[in-house]
């Protein structure tokens, strides 16, 4: 799982970074599944949390059970520095959301790397709500890669909804439609949603975190048995 390092946002002191339900809702996916997690980030070390992914409201079961788990607490404050990921080790690679990749993510060559090189050695690359930003950069990197391309990521309503359409550099579904996705979404804002094209995953918004990670998973456990 790659996370962003990045918590600033423009035009306001509010900070932002992780969403916390974002990371944890798939990360106890894969691990009740049976799956070994590796955390990353562009920095390394304890990544930053938006402290309104903390609020009562926006809590979730999977964050109450982070709270008690030392080991995967541990493995949050110490995460990988990405240079250092040797992404022959992996089968799969997750970006979590909330608003950093938007800053960091979007434009991090070994990130954009990364994905373009899991995808041409077969391997799955999920990524949800703000996370599919990362898809940017290895856009940028390879001419076409996100042409045609079904996906999804926090609308441009979603964004407006939400108040923060002016403390981000660009607004996530516009520049995905710029790059030559086709860009899809649930038709209430807000509500889960998961796209699949090829190896390609993307789920809409928190609460399609849980979701996308289990289609990762399933994708995964097909790629087992035709190997079997």
């Amino acid at each position: 799982m790659i996370l962003s390092s990045h918590k600033e946002m423009l035009n306001t002191d509010s900070t932002s970074g992780v969403w916390l339900g974002e990371f944890t809702d798939p990360y106890y996916e894969f691990i009740d599944a049976g799956y070994e997690v590796e955390l990353a980030s562009p920095f390394g070390g304890e990544p930053p949390v938006d402290p309104v992914s903390k609020i009562t409201e926006h809590i979730t079961g999977s964050n109450r059970r982070f709270l008690k788990d030392e080991k995967a607490q541990q493995a949050f404050k110490n995460t990988k520095m990405l240079s250092a990921v040797n992404r022959a080790e992996f089968d799969a690679v997750f970006y979590p959301g909330g608003h950093g990749p938007m800053f960091d993510l979007a434009i991090n060559q070994v990130s954009g790397q990364i994905i373009l090189d899991m995808l041409h050695a077969g391997k799955p690359v999920a990524a949800v709500c703000h996370g599919p930003a990362a898809l940017i950069k290895a856009a940028e990197m390879e001419t076409g890669f996100l042409q045609g391309k079904k996906m999804t990521g926090f609308t441009n309503t979603e964004e407006k909804m939400n108040l923060r359409a002016d403390n981000v550099p660009f607004l996530l579904e516009s520049r995905l439609q710029e790059l030559g996705a086709e860009f899809t979404h649930s038709t209430i804002p807000y509500t889960a949603h998961v796209e699949v094209d090829g190896l390609l995953i993307t789920g809409q918004n928190p609460l399609s975190a849980g979701p996308a990670a289990k289609a990762l998973i399933e994708m995964l456990e097909k790629s087992r048995v035709r190997r079997k």
